[in-house]
């Protein structure tokens, strides 16, 4: 007891029962190793994605915890509090905040292209954050179960948990490329991730490529995937800095809104907004255009309406006062809101536990060795099964065999332990295959459940033989990812919204159904260029009209052949006939436009995604003036002809011009006068030319008439016209229907087109192409003016036999494939 008089201790004095332990620590090398540790915690445990399958870890254990709940697709919702809690108390220990909000930003499908949780409730949107978690209900979408199948096949490696009470997957089997397909973002120590989303379809595509081409350049890849696809769409202006990116890791491109000029009133012209670009909100643009005004920044705007509803999507309507000039205005808010911005790429992943910046091919490769990985070990997991079930069918087949022994040995032991091992002795089993018939029932003693049995037994022979055949090939191994890999993109893929251009684009009209182009835009003489590739690019000129005011080297493309091409105005529309049968209307003024002088039909747009094609199978076979007196004619790969008066199609925006049989397709069109020779030519090289004026026009309900009468088995590959006294070539080239495409340059001849007599309509026409040994078809074919320009899938230009050959001759076998065949400006 402390006397009463006794000085009091200090509150720093020690008690001298208890020795003290002081140490001395460098300040400057403890903060170091604390800083260290606590940044590689950051950058490994929460900020990067893995570039196997893209995730993060709490967004893995999201998707991990909510496939053990059995939150599949074709189940019910269940709130959102009970899967943070879930991951929460057994994977993820930082706080439901962050899981809840990770688990919203899978949901959203403006943050992701692919979004990996359907979300019921309230999910926020790009203005507004989401409900708190008691509110929004969820389960996992389509696609995440392919993000997690064959977890319980020992695919990937699992680790414990914070707390050693339960495993995690390290990563995810993830049978699609999640990290290019729904980018990433994140902040590290030191370090940022941002990474631009991608079309499922073009992702898989160039994968697969990469898989049967290890050795494949940047450009090759591109052709697949040639840009990114924002969930939001919107147009990409320049691929430069795309591709830097591809190439580097690193780069940037600016995105613009999707817009169209309309009449709001009869008085009244507005300029419509239907996409953004990419993380850019209505309600952030409207805020921008009215700071825009108020600091007299912006003028010539009269209102703003947000008419944007979950029927009809997105729609921005920003008036224009009376005497402005509605293109000049947009550009002013191009430059001064959202509705232009800029997307800086710094793809930074971690791969085998560190950080690395990654290019496409980069990327690629990680994840083709990531899939090639999970699907022999699923393979070896596989086979490991099968041989352990057939171990246990043929111990199974031997008791049924001597079941009457099998019964007297049993029943004359003392114990289970004896009776196993004189089954193993007297029958020669092993353990396991003893063990199994001691836990027989009898009611497996049947007749029938030998023959099953035996069934099993030859099946699961079969299977074994299979894995390792699979597990003995590599070349199978890879063929066989590359086949789920197109399994995924059947049933996840999804058409491109995102429009892709070298050249800035200009403003897009109204459309065949709304208002024209205003007046202040020029009328201007111009011509429109369709590549045999699919891109369309518009030339402003006024002598476009006439090709020799054009110099001669200025109309060479260096680049691609035309498959079709129309003189038109900038403020006029055309027509677009495809391979459904139908026309599309639209106006060149909103194609991106190039110099005369020097044409590159690599700065167009492709011509799907401007039309926005839902098919794929559908392609635009021709350019046609809807004011022009001539007939269109198109012909079918059945044979089938059909002209049909351009009158018909009058202030019509979508039309079908040809109603198509089962498993027929239109080849080709044109649109010409009476005095013109149309010509088929079909797979088994034989060529129709007849007179134009031999087919009259029908209107658009027809079914046209017999163009060519065509041999068993064959097909029409090419139909066209050429005019009276044209310097025309008819171009073939033959293959071996056997070969794959693209492995066999094949032979080729260019005849001259008056080679070729002509014939009657519904005739089987004359020889093209004498087929020597190894061929048996046409690869291709077309005939059209001289010089014929050939080009591979790529659109670089082939080389082709000098022309001359007689009509029925042999082809000259080529230096490279030929994919394309069209004419040249």
């Amino acid at each position: 007891m402390t006397p009463r008089n006794s000085p009091p201790k200090s509150p720093g004095s020690a008690d001298p029962a208890t020795p003290e332990r002081i140490e001395d620590v460098d300040v400057s090398t403890e903060m170091q190793g604390s800083f260290l540790e606590y940044a590689y915690s950051v950058i490994y445990s929460r900020a990067l994605p893995d570039a196997r399958d893209g995730l993060k870890p709490v967004q893995r254990r999201i998707l991990y915890m909510m496939s053990e709940m059995g939150l599949r697709p074709e189940r019910g919702h269940v709130k959102s509090a009970r899967v943070t809690g879930e991951v929460m108390g057994k994977l993820h220990p930082h706080g439901d905040a962050s899981i809840y909000d990770a688990m919203v930003r899978l949901t959203q499908p403006f943050m992701l292209r692919v979004p990996l949780i359907d979300g019921h409730g309230n999910f926020g949107s790009l203005d507004d954050g989401p409900a708190a978690a008691r509110y929004t209900e969820a389960r996992l979408a389509p696609p995440a179960l392919a993000m997690t199948a064959g977890l319980d096949e020992d695919v990937v490696d699992f680790q414990p948990n914070y707390d050693n009470s339960h495993m995690q997957p390290e990563v995810l089997p993830s049978a699609f490329p999640n990290l290019l397909v729904n980018g990433a973002s994140g902040i590290a120590v030191g370090m940022a991730t941002n990474m631009v989303p991608h079309n499922l379809i073009e992702v898989i595509a160039g994968a697969q490529h990469l898989i049967a081409h290890p050795d494949a350049t940047l450009d090759e890849i591109m052709e697949y995937i040639p840009g990114p696809d924002l969930p939001s769409g919107g147009t990409i202006m320049g691929l430069a800095g795309v591709r830097d990116a591809y190439a580097t890791g690193r780069g940037a491109f600016k995105t613009r809104a999707r817009v169209s000029i309309e009449s709001i009133t009869a008085r009244k012209t507005g300029i419509v907004v239907t996409e953004l670009p990419y993380l850019v909100g209505p309600e952030r643009v409207i805020e921008k255009i009215k700071d825009g005004v108020t600091a007299k920044k912006l003028s010539g705007i009269a209102d703003v309406t947000d008419l944007t509803d979950r029927a009809k999507g997105l729609r921005l309507v920003i008036g224009i006062k009376t005497g402005f000039s509605a293109e000049a205005v947009l550009e002013q808010l191009y430059r001064y809101t959202p509705l232009e911005d800029s997307f800086n790429i710094n793809n930074v992943a971690l791969v085998d536990g560190g950080p690395r910046t990654l290019g496409l091919l980069d990327l690629l490769r990680v994840y083709i060795d990531h899939r090639i990985s999970v699907v022999t070990r699923r393979t070896r997991f596989r086979l490991a099964r099968r041989r352990e079930r057939l171990h246990l069918v043929d111990g199974l087949l031997i008791a049924i065999l001597d079941i009457d022994e099998v019964i007297q040995v049993i029943r004359t032991s003392d114990d289970a332990g004896e009776a196993r091992g004189r089954l193993m002795t007297v029958f020669e089993l092993t353990e396991t295959q003893a063990e199994y018939i001691l836990e027989l029932r009898l009611r497996r003693l049947t007749k029938f459940s030998r023959v099953e049995l035996e069934a099993e037994q030859d099946q699961l022979r079969r299977e074994i033989e299979q894995l390792e055949e699979l597990l003995a090939n590599e070349a199978n191994l890879r063929r066989l990812v590359s086949d789920e890999l197109g399994e995924v993109a059947e049933q996840f893929g999804t058409p491109r919204r995102t429009l892709l251009t070298e050249a800035a684009p200009s403003i897009a009209t109204a459309g065949s159904k709304r208002a024209p182009v205003s007046l202040e835009v020029a009328d201007i003489p111009t011509r429109v260029y369709l590549s045999t590739t699919g891109r369309i690019i518009r030339v402003d000129a006024p002598a476009v009209t006439d090709p020799e005011a054009t110099p001669r080297a200025a109309r060479r493309s260096k680049h691609d052949s035309l498959l079709s091409s129309v003189a038109t105005t900038s403020r006029s529309d055309i027509g677009v006939v495809t391979s459904r049968g139908r026309l599309l209307r639209m106006s060149p003024v909103d194609l991106p436009v190039v110099p005369a002088s020097s044409v590159q039909l690599g700065a167009g747009v492709r011509i799907r995604d401007y039309l926005a094609l839902p098919d794929r199978s559908e392609r635009a076979l021709a350019l046609v003036d809807l004011s022009s007196p001539f007939p269109i004619a198109l012909g079918t790969a059945l044979g089938v002809v059909k002209r049909v008066a351009a009158t018909e199609l009058a202030n019509k925006p979508d039309v079908e011009i040809l109603p198509l049989k089962p498993g027929d397709t239109v080849v080709g069109a044109t649109q010409g006068p009476d005095t013109d020779d149309l010509v088929f030519v079909a797979s088994d090289a034989q060529l129709l030319r007849f007179a134009a004026a031999a087919v009259r026009p029908q209107g658009r309900g027809a079914g046209g008439m017999a163009g060519m009468t065509l041999a068993s088995g064959s097909r029409a590959l090419m139909f066209g016209a050429v005019p009276p006294d044209a310097h025309a070539v008819v171009v073939t080239v033959a293959k071996n229907s056997a070969t794959l495409d693209g492995t066999d340059a094949s032979t080729a001849k260019v005849s001259d087109w008056s080679e070729f007599p002509r014939k009657g309509r519904a005739t089987a026409g004359v020889r093209a192409h004498r087929f020597v040994r190894g061929e048996d078809s046409l690869a291709l074919a077309w005939a059209g003016p001289a010089p014929a320009l050939a080009s591979g899938a790529d659109g670089a230009v082939r080389e082709l036999p000098e022309p001359g050959a007689k009509r029925d001759a042999s082809g000259t076998p080529l230096a490279a494939e030929v994919a394309f065949v069209g004419f040249s400006r």
